[in-house]
């Protein structure tokens, strides 16, 4: 049995999945939960954060340079995911996200898959992008969302 933190705050995606979102079999294909971490990364700048979406149309850049998911049941069309995201680790330049996905359902919860992300804050022209500090903006709008263990690294 797989328990979730409740150590860290999250923030929360909730998502109903059609079955435009299922294959052939009758389950969630794979790469849907990764475009919901970016949903949810993308709604958590819009509710919290609004000046760092300004800035992305100018010249700040946020480069996923890695992203991965492991899964432990499968989702089908019409379930209920509430796609939690916290904060793992927040540097200089760059920042780390987990999320958990987990099925509403009348009888309770379930964790179906955990994934993480990792971004980096970039500027400058495409050409000659260079990394740049996370802008304040961003920064205290994570402050509520602090790890709350000594594992993750706030700077």
């Amino acid at each position: 049995m797989i328990r979730l933190s409740t150590t860290s705050r999250s923030f929360e995606y909730r998502h109903l999945v059609g079955l435009e979102e299922t294959n052939l079999v009758g389950n969630v294909y794979f790469v849907h939960y990764l475009r919901w971490q970016g949903h949810c990364r993308e709604l958590f700048l819009k509710e919290h954060a609004p000046d760092v979406l300004t800035d992305l149309f100018g010249d700040l850049k946020l480069f996923t340079l890695k992203v991965d998911c492991e899964f432990f049941a499968e989702l089908t069309a019409f379930d209920e995911v509430s796609i939690r995201m916290r904060l793992v680790e927040l540097g200089q330049t760059q920042l780390e996200f987990a999320f958990d996905y987990v099925r509403l359902a009348p009888d309770g919860e379930t964790l179906v898959a955990r994934g993480r992300q990792r971004v980096a804050c970039m500027r400058g022209p495409n050409t000659r992008t260079v990394p740049s500090r996370i802008p304040d903006a961003l920064v205290q709008a994570l402050e509520p969302y602090r790890p709350a263990t000594p594992a993750g690294r706030w700077a």
